[in-house]
């Protein structure tokens, strides 16, 4: 997330109007447009590798997993966000007819970055934990192999780590084991952690 990029507060749909026509993506926090900066190499390895693994494991099954240019709404109406990794099981339902705005995710991923971390685990996790579909969601670091998994119950959300270049984290909300070796996969040279 980068600086507001104008003050002006921006109803649903001038956002979305914007948005669908803008050159570069913005997430909208409460009518407040955040233009999206670009990503690192390590950032951008670890996601193609975390859309990977869980797109093979979602093959002939009903879900669908998503990269970050599925735009995500929060349960307020002005909070829209570009998420990493999204998987929904089940029937997607989107904003409207253009089905570039999902609804109902079942799980939401962020890679973590210098400049997003505090808005990934603080005011971005609220309006998430506010999606009544949402079972599961995680924070990965780019800088080491380590995931934490936010999984919702029913007196709230419990936290578990994955830690180790040999962890494994289970998805149980779809069936899902992530490696940690293979969301690293090539990115463990330049974190300093063997590969063997």
């Amino acid at each position: 997330m980068s600086a507001v990029i104008q003050p002006t507060a921006y109803t649903a749909a001038e956002y979305l109007t914007l948005e669908r026509h803008a050159p570069y993506k913005s997430e909208c926090h409460g009518g407040q447009l955040f233009a999206m900066t670009g990503a690192s190499r390590k950032h951008n390895l670890v996601s193609l590798n975390m859309a990977r693994e869980l797109g093979n494991q979602l093959k002939q099954r009903p879900c669908e997993a998503y990269i970050s240019d599925m735009r995500v709404k929060a349960a307020e109406a002005r909070h829209y966000y570009y998420p990493d990794s999204v998987v929904v099981c089940g029937a997607a339902q989107f904003e409207d007819s253009q089905f570039d705005t999902l609804l109902n995710p079942t799980v939401l991923i962020e890679v973590l970055s210098p400049s997003t971390e505090a808005f990934d685990r603080g005011g971005k996790f609220a309006q998430y934990r506010k999606i009544p579909s949402l079972c599961q969601y995680l924070l990965v670091a780019q800088d080491q192999p380590y995931i934490e998994c936010f999984t919702r119950q029913d007196n709230g959300w419990v936290l578990t780590e994955t830690v180790g270049i040999d962890g494994v984290l289970v998805l149980a909300s779809i069936a899902c084991s992530l490696s940690l070796r293979e969301i690293y996969d090539k990115v463990l040279d330049t974190i300093g952690v063997a590969a063997s």
